[in-house]
């Protein structure tokens, strides 16, 4: 089990690279309610790191669970991302929320961390920058997916 995953490549419908490429095409983001919503953020190089771990160090028939160590609200993530695109709060379009929209999610990966010695590595903010890059970088990419 893992916390939401971050990073290059990743399909556009999904919170971060749908509010880093609006943001390229000079849309608004999405935010549900009022942004309160809590969600653990693990960079995809770190998860797939500790798939690794677990595939060499992981006792068969176990369960470990792989976060970020980064809880933030929707609104936090947003803002985050606002700020390193240079843009600001009026590009955020406050939309209603789901129906039953599970308010929080987060991780406890003490026990990857105390049997596999398994940590994440990529700061939020660092990962967040280059996932951001990447997304300026590659818009052929992203652009056919979101036709």
């Amino acid at each position: 089990n893992c916390s939401n995953n971050y990073g290059p490549r990743q399909f556009p419908e999904k919170l971060i690279p749908l509010f880093v490429t609006n943001l390229i095409e000079g849309k608004k983001v999405p935010v549900y309610g009022q942004g309160q919503n809590i969600r653990d953020w693990i960079y995809v190089d770190d998860h797939n790191r500790g798939v690794d771990f677990i595939i060499h160090k992981g006792k068969i028939g176990e369960t470990y669970c792989l976060g970020g160590n980064n809880e933030l609200t929707n609104l936090e993530i947003t803002k985050n991302i606002l700020a390193l695109m240079g843009k600001g709060e009026e590009s955020i379009e406050y939309v209603t929320d789901r129906p039953g929209h599970d308010f929080r999610y987060a991780i406890d990966f003490s026990k990857a961390k105390n049997e596999l010695d398994w940590a994440p590595q990529v700061d939020f903010a660092a990962g967040l920058k280059l996932t951001i890059e990447w997304y300026k970088n590659n818009t052929a990419w992203w652009q056919k997916l979101k036709k």
